[in-house]
């Protein structure tokens, strides 16, 4: 392990500020999460299953919005990209706390739809910055960075929700997001190496030189009777060509995605069904037993351990295997349904925080690695997309699990999901290494 290595990346300054302007942009939304679980229960009287599925209405604005917005930043630059999050996040999280569930519900999708991009963006940013053996700790760093911000945020949401100040504290969010946005178009960090002209499509140069060829025939006096009685079989053939077209454009436009990208979303989507759902879990075992106030010790432990493992991963010299590190944390999270009090469940929360954050360095790492630069804010984007995903499905699941059992349900119900969809990942691609061979 060479640790050496975080000091000669943090001595390049933008990478240095981009890491702490991603940081200080996930606050308010880091906090937004058990703002608004807790606004749903205390103040809307609410279950968790309701709260997780509000959460899930959330996480899926954000999971259909990213790629769009990725591939945005690919085609108009960041700064065009993040007006419509710039104007979004004070509008609709000014609204959101004083509405009803029914009416909050919408309001939580069109937020989520055009959040702030700061993860993918400073995903992108940072696998233009840093390249080589460099990429693998600039991701650690990335998470290690998102860890610090998770000690500060829910910590900080649960404080001021108990204190019966979620409206207040949901209004600041939308605005400090704001802020952040338009703080991230000013350094404008680059998403993009060079910015070559835009190359016109092989076939549609085809397409128009064809049609050339043809205009200038069709004018000869000589074939002009021809070409009429010729014309119903040109344009059945002209949209044959077009069908082709609109065909080859799509395989274009998707080539990106191979079955490594898939196996790599399928990872991101199963992180954050158990991130999500061991968060509701926190939040659920405590508040069910008086103790939301002590939310943020456990928040501490378990964003710290994953902090350590971050730093570790990052100075390693060799890849892990996301999938192996998800199964891991899946595992690991299976113990903290027994927790008794506040500190046996933030001593149990150290084992899954320490792979937290190698899961998604190793899982962003992966992808900026198959894909290429042209499309890698699309990519980023799904990749985001899968990511809350996972975590729409294991908030309403957790919660679920949790009002119809208890609270430790919900640490089971997604320890246990993410452990069967790493099995099964891991026997799909040993067979897929089987066939390679045998082919």
């Amino acid at each position: 392990m060479n640790f050496a290595l975080y000091r000669d990346l943090l001595a390049v300054r933008p990478i240095r500020n981009l890491l702490l302007v991603g940081m200080v942009a996930r606050i308010p939304h880091s906090a937004a999460g058990v703002l608004l679980t807790l606004h749903i229960v205390l103040s809307l009287g609410q279950g968790y299953a309701a709260a997780g599925a509000a959460a899930a209405v959330m996480t899926i604005g954000i999971a259909v919005g990213a790629p769009w917005r990725g591939r945005r930043v690919d085609t108009v630059g960041l700064r065009r990209a993040l007006i419509p999050s710039v104007v979004s996040e004070t509008v609709i999280w000014s609204i959101v706390p004083h509405v009803g569930y029914e009416l909050l519900l919408p309001l939580v999708f069109v937020g989520g739809l055009l959040t702030l991009p700061i993860f993918s963006v400073v995903r992108q940013s940072l696998g233009i910055l840093a390249g080589g053996e460099q990429r693998r700790t600039a991701f650690a760093l990335d998470a290690i960075s998102t860890e610090l911000v998770f000690m500060i945020g829910p910590a900080a949401g649960a404080v001021i929700a108990t204190a019966g100040y979620s409206a207040l504290g949901l209004t600041v969010v939308g605005v400090a997001t704001s802020l952040s946005g338009l703080f991230l178009m000013w350094i404008n960090p680059p998403t993009r190496s060079a910015d070559p002209g835009a190359e016109p499509d092989a076939a549609f140069e085809a397409g128009q030189q064809e049609g050339a060829e043809s205009a200038l025939v069709a004018a000869a006096p000589h074939v002009q009777e021809a070409a009429a009685e010729l014309a119903p079989l040109a344009a059945a053939e002209q949209r044959r060509q077009d069908r082709l077209d609109l065909r080859h454009r799509l395989v274009h436009n998707f080539a990106w995605f191979t079955a490594g990208v898939a196996a790599v979303f399928a990872v991101a989507a199963g992180a954050g069904m158990v991130l999500s759902g061991t968060d509701v879990g926190i939040v659920a075992a405590l508040q069910t037993g008086g103790h939301e106030a002590e939310i943020g010790i456990v928040f501490l432990f378990w964003c710290a351990a994953s902090v350590l493992g971050g730093l570790v991963y990052g100075a390693m010299h060799r890849p892990v295997s996301p999938v192996l590190l998800l199964l891991g944390m899946s595992a690991l999270t299976l113990p903290m349904a027994f927790a008794q009090d506040t500190w046996t469940l933030a001593l149990l929360s150290l084992l899954p925080g320490l792979l937290c954050a190698p899961v998604l360095s190793a899982a962003s790492e992966k992808v900026a690695a198959l894909v290429e630069e042209g499309r890698r804010g699309e990519a980023m984007g799904w990749y985001g997309s899968a990511l809350t995903g996972g975590v729409a499905l294991g908030a309403p699941l957790a919660g679920l699990f949790i009002d119809g059992v208890g609270p430790g349900a919900g640490f089971l119900s997604v320890g246990l999901a993410g452990v069967v969809l790493c099995l099964v990942g891991l026997v799909l691609q040993r067979r897929r290494r089987r066939r390679l061979a045998a082919a």
